[in-house]
C-alpha cells in the first residue's frame, strides 16, 4: 500500500471458525524467505488452492503493516475456507529484512516473484490440492501474473492491480500532488532507465529516488502489466472497487482490454482493503486500520464462483 525448495512444517493446529465450519491452519515454512499460512476446510479432500500475493510495502500475511492493520488477507482467506477452498497467505520478504540479513539495496522486484514461485512449487509437490489459483492484490498482482505464467496456474484473479508500469504511476501521481516536480520526476525516470541510477532528483523525491531503493524501482520499472495479462492462456477474473483511492476502475477496465477473454468485475463501493464505503474519503482512509469491519459482501462469493467453474 503505501507501498531449493526446503520444507519444514512448524506447527499443526486445527480451529474452528463458526461453530458448523471446522478448518484446518498450518504454519507452513515453505523457505527462510516464505513463512505463512495455510487455510483448509477440513471437511473437504483435494480442495482447490489460492495463493494470497500481497500489495507493495512491509506488509504481512493478513495484509497488516506496522501501523495499519485491517485483516484483509486473513478476512478473505477465513471466507474462502468456510466455502470449501484453501489458501496459503505468506508474509513478505521485507517484513523481515533485518532478521534475514538483507538490506534495502539489495531487494529486487525478482525477489517477490521468486518466493510466490516457492510456494505454488511446494504446494504442487505436496500434490494435496486439486488446482494453484494465483490472487494477486495490488503490486500482487503484477507479481502474480509473472508466476501464473511460469507456474502455469489453473486461474489467476487480480484485485487491484494497475495496468501501468511503477514509473509512469508515480510520475502521473506527483504530476496531480507537486506539479511543479513533474519535470524532475520524469528526468529521473530517464537517467534511471539510461544509466540505472538518477542523481539529480529534487530532495522532494528522496523516498522515490533515494539511492538505496533505486535498485528495486528500476527492476519493478521493467514489468509492464498490460503485456504481462496479455500473456495468460488460462481463466482470469479481474476486480476492482469503485471507492479504491489507490488504484482506479479504469486500470481494471484497461487490462480487461489487454486481454479480452478475461472476466471484469467492478464492486460498487469496494476500496482498496476491499470493504464497503458508503461515505466520504475520510471513512474510506479509516476503514485502513478498522479490522473488526467485513470484507465488501460481494467480493468472495465472486471469487468462489469463478473458482468453482473451473
Amino acid at each position: 500500500m503505501k507501498y531449493n525448495l526446503f520444507i519444514l512444517f512448524l506447527i499443526f493446529t486445527t480451529i474452528a471458525i463458526g461453530q458448523e465450519t471446522p478448518l484446518n491452519s498450518e504454519e507452513v515454512e515453505v523457505d527462510k524467505y516464505v513463512k505463512g499460512t495455510l487455510l483448509t476446510p477440513a471437511t473437504e479432500t483435494s480442495a482447490p488452492l489460492v495463493l494470497l500475493i500481497q500489495g507493495s510495502g512491509p506488509t504481512d500475511r493478513n495484509g497488516n503493516q506496522s501501523f495499519m492493520k485491517n485483516d484483509s488477507f486473513k478476512k478473505l482467506a477465513n471466507e474462502l475456507a468456510r466455502e470449501g477452498i484453501a489458501s496459503f497467505r505468506f508474509d513478505k520478504r521485507i517484513l523481515h529484512m533485518s532478521k534475514l540479513g538483507i538490506k534495502e539495496e539489495d531487494i529486487r522486484f525478482e525477489n517477490f516473484i521468486e518466493d510466490a514461485s516457492s510456494a505454488v512449487d511446494h504446494f504442487r509437490t505436496e500434490n494435496r490440492f486439486s488446482k494453484v489459483i494465483i490472487l494477486g492484490h495490488s503490486q500482487g498482482s503484477l507479481v502474480g501474473m509473472v508466476v501464473a505464467k511460469e507456474k502455469k496456474a489453473d486461474a489467476f484473479i487480480s484485485i487491484a492491480g494497475a495496468s501501468k508500469t511503477i514509473d509512469s504511476i508515480i510520475t502521473s501521481q506527483v504530476a496531480l500532488q507537486m506539479p511543479s516536480l513533474s519535470e524532475n520526476v520524469e528526468q529521473s525516470f530517464r537517467d534511471l532507465r539510461e544509466s540505472g541510477s538518477s542523481r539529480n532528483y529534487d530532495p522532494m523525491l528522496e523516498m522515490i529516488f533515494r539511492p538505496s531503493v533505486q535498485p528495486f524501482i528500476l527492476s519493478w520499472m521493467k514489468y509492464d502489466p498490460k503485456e504481462k495479462i496479455t500473456d495468460l492462456d488460462m481463466p482470469l477474473l479481474l476486480i476492482n472497487g469503485t471507492k479504491d483511492l489507490q488504484i482506479s476502475e479504469q486500470e481494471a477496465q484497461s487490462l480487461k482490454r489487454a486481454n479480452p477473454d478475461a472476466e471484469l468485475l467492478l464492486i460498487e463501493n469496494m476500496n482498496h482493503v476491499l470493504r464497503n464505503i458508503s461515505g466520504s474519503e475520510l471513512e474510506n482512509s479509516k476503514s485502513y486500520n478498522e479490522p473488526g469491519l467485513p470484507l465488501h459482501p460481494q467480493l468472495t462469493p465472486a471469487i468462489v464462483e469463478f473458482i468453482k467453474k473451473l
